[in-house]
This record gives structure tokens, sequence and C-alpha cells, in this order.
């Protein structure tokens, strides 16, 4: 039961779904915002029209009995640490959703990880749609699960950050997932024990769980619940090598399924092709194999599987190829935010001018740099943190050259990429792939990637800025 007085802490996009929604069914909303500026008076004047009322700070309303948080709010912000203080419980709008969601509603379909999970839940989107289902991705993309719950969807694909799971608790999905487990928001959860936990929190309640059986973190998080699920193969695991019985894998060219068979211990179903997956990289293997093992833990067909592959649409910033340029291809993976990601990009090219740099959030680099540095023909590095990823190739693979590029201005990313031309030979992939966030220098990722992909443009062209 929700309670009629009700503080919604952040004029984000959750925020004032949240607000919305609450506002819809005749609560008293309080809408609290830390930051004053342009866009918060403009979200807060569209609330207050709507009959919310809205201040500025960090005070707790005393009137409040509940605190619906935006996800990015720390758990040592002033306003929940006085919730928690008072005994208000203090959920996020993932949260809400699940408990306002009307009788009969959608399943949902659940998945996190470190990495992947936009590209995997776009996926799994597709293959249902390809099955006949009205689905919609929600959740950390596309639209906020709040609003989704409130229309007639068949399936919700739901992509949950570990902010989201920190704020959430009752959540029972029909089938859920860990795609992957790895540093990343050291500075928010505090340690990678803590992160790791908070991942796992998405298997507490699900039907049907789906774990990455060549991740370690995921693998572990699921051992728990093993025997305790519903359906043919409780816990599904998926791998890029051959599937054992209960697993979907890999067969030569295949993407195979071995898990919703009738006989898994004998028989095996093909689902689609390595050709159907794009763009094609061991990393975006693994996220076709766990959308398959959750739209297949929903009744998909495996033509559906194949079909919503090939209807996928990649989203921007992700392994793109930009140009070729005098016999070497340019990539930008700007999304590449964590040493995970990027390891996984830079497992995708044999031979490599890597740019990198950015806010690396706490997480190490040097078993990234590692693993990298047979691949490495040079590395440019910009951003806050760019020493610390220098000082790491200096300790593994110092015969790599390497140039830093300094300063924050709009021409950075050109001489980024011209030292990476002069760095690069025909055959070479010269590979945006930061491992660290963006915002010490851009908006966000996007905007990173835009940047490198217009001065590749230039030195395509031969054009000054």
């Amino acid at each position: 039961m929700i309670p009629s007085t009700i503080c919604v802490a952040g004029l984000g996009v959750s925020g004032r779904a949240a607000a919305r929604s609450l506002l819809r069914d005749g609560h008293h909303v309080v809408v609290v915002e830390a930051r004053d500026g342009d866009r918060q008076r403009a979200a807060a004047a569209e609330l207050a029209g709507l009959g919310a009322e809205v201040r500025f700070g960090a005070e707790l309303p005393s009137e409040a009995s509940l605190v619906v948080t935006s996800p990015g709010w720390r758990p040592d912000q002033p306003l929940l640490v006085a919730a928690a203080a008072k005994g208000v419980e203090v959920i996020g709008e993932v949260e809400l959703a699940w408990r306002r969601r009307p009788e009969g509603a959608a399943p949902w379909l659940a998945l996190t990880g470190t990495n992947g999970k936009t590209t995997a839940v776009r996926m799994l989107t597709a293959m249902l749609r390809a099955a006949g289902h009205d689905a919609v991705a929600v959740g950390n993309v596309g639209t906020p699960i709040v609003e989704a719950v409130e229309q007639p969807y068949d399936v919700l694909a739901v992509e949950l950050s570990s902010f989201q799971l920190h704020w959430s608790s009752s959540l029972a999905p029909r089938a859920a997932a860990v795609l992957n487990v790895a540093d990343d928001h050291l500075d928010w959860h505090g340690s990678m024990e803590e992160y790791a936990r908070v991942k796992g929190r998405i298997y507490q309640r699900a039907g049907t769980i789906v774990c990455n059986a060549d991740d370690p973190w995921s693998t572990r998080l699921a051992a728990p619940y093993a025997g305790q699920g519903s359906g043919a193969a409780p816990v599904t695991g998926f791998t890029l090598r051959v599937p054992a019985r209960g697993q979907v894998g890999v067969v030569e060219d295949l993407l195979v399924d071995r898990a919703f068979v009738a006989d898994p211990d004998g028989g095996a179903e093909e689902l689609a092709t390595l050709a159907d997956v794009r763009p094609f990289a061991p990393h975006n293997v693994a996220n076709a194999l766990a959308a398959a093992a959750l739209a297949r833990a929903y009744g998909v067909p495996a033509a559906a599987v194949r079909q919503g592959l090939l209807d996928y649409v990649p989203d921007p910033h992700r392994i793109a190829h930009v140009a070729r340029v005098e016999k070497v291809d340019y990539v930008d993976d700007s999304k590449a935010t964590n040493p995970h990601a990027a390891s996984a990009s830079l497992a995708a090219y044999p031979s490599i001018v890597w740019v990198a740099g950015g806010l690396l959030k706490g997480a190490e680099v040097d078993d990234l740099v590692r693993r990298a540095a047979a691949r490495l023909r040079g590395a440019v590095l910009l951003g806050a943190d760019r020493a610390r990823i220098r000082e790491a190739l200096a300790r593994h693979a110092s015969n790599v050259p390497v140039v830093e590029v300094e300063g924050q201005d709009t021409g950075v990313m050109d001489r980024v990429v011209t030292e990476a031309a002069r760095l690069a030979s025909p055959g070479d992939t010269v590979l945006l792939a930061p491992a660290g966030a963006s915002l010490d220098m851009f908006a966000d990722y996007g905007a990173r990637g835009e940047a490198f992909a217009r001065a590749v443009h230039r030195l395509a062209s031969g054009s000054p800025r």
C-alpha cells in the first residue's frame, strides 16, 4: 500500500515519471531537487501545474511517509540519510512501478550487468516482437517503467542498473539475467562485493534465472538459487562455448539451445548463426545468447530469436565503424565507459591504436592493459585519469608508443585522431574504447563518440577544423 504523502527525490526522467504517476492516483506529492538550474525550473513548473509541490534543496519533508528517489542519488545524500534515521522507507521508481502494477499486468523479463545491458535488452525486445508480442524496452533505457506498467503491453523487457536495484526490494520478474559483473561504480557502492551483491538482487524472486557461465561473478550470484526456479531450466547458463545440458551456447557457427527444449540431454535446437549477430564481436554474441535465453524462458520460438537478431538495429557508439582512411579502420565504441567494456572491445580487433581515457570511477586498468598488450600498436590518451592508464601501459606494455593529449577544449579530439593516425599502419584499427566515463570533458558518451566521428571525417576529407 502506498502512503498518501510521498516525497519524490529528484527531477530527472524517473523522478518526473514517478511524480506524474502518483499525482494521477491523487497522492500529495512533494518533489525535492538538490540542483537549481533552468532545466530543473522548467521541470518544476510542469509538475507544479499538475498539482505537485516542488522544493529546491535537500531537506526531507516532515510529512513524507515514503521517499521515491532518483536512482543516481547516493544513500549518503542528506535527505536519504534523514529518511533512514526517521524510519521512512526509501524506494526507487522501479520498485514503485512494481508495487503499482495492476492485476494481470505484463510480466517482466529483466536483466542487469556491468556491460551490454542496452544491447541485450533491445535484442530481447526485437525477439519478443518477432514472436508477435507487444513488447517494449523499459527501465534504464527507453520508457520509464512506472509509465509502462500502466499500458496494456504483453511483456516488458526491463534493463536495470545497479543504482535501480539498490532501491528495489520486491521485484519478481518472470526471468532475470546477470550478463556480467566487473569493476564499475565503485565510488557509488563502496566495494566490488557490494556492487555485485546489488546486481544479484535481480535473482531473488525470479521465476527463471539466466547466468553467464563464462563470468565468475554471474555464476556465483546464481549459485544459491540452483533448483529453486520454475520451468524446464530454472537456472540457465549462456556460454560462448559448446553448451552443456541446461545452457544456450555456440556450436561451430551456430547459436544453439540445450535448455528450453524437450530433451536437453540428447537434443538441441538451432536459434541463429553467428552471422546474424551485428555488429559481430564475442561480447555481442554473449549479449545475443542472454537475450535468447530470456526470450526462450518466455516461450519465444527459435525462428523468432533469429528474426529478432536480424531486426535489431544497434545503438550508436557501440563498436560502430566510422570510416576507413588510408587502409586504417576507425571504430567508435565510446559506450565502453569502464575497463570491462573496453577489454571486450579490444578483444574484437587484432591490431589496435587505442584511444582511451576519461573518469575511471575507482576502477583498476592493469588487467585490461595486460590482456590487450599483444594487440596494441599505440595508444593515445586523453581525459582526467589518463595518467593511470599511461602508468599501466608502462608496467604491462612498455614497448607500446603512448601519446597524451592535454586540454579539454573542443579541438582535443582532432588532436587525438591526428596522433592516432600517425601511430597507425595499414591494417590497424584506431579504436575509441575509453575505459572511462566522459563527463570530465563531454556531456555524455554520445557527445564523445560524435566528436571522434567528426574528427575522423575531417581527417578523411583532409579538411582542417
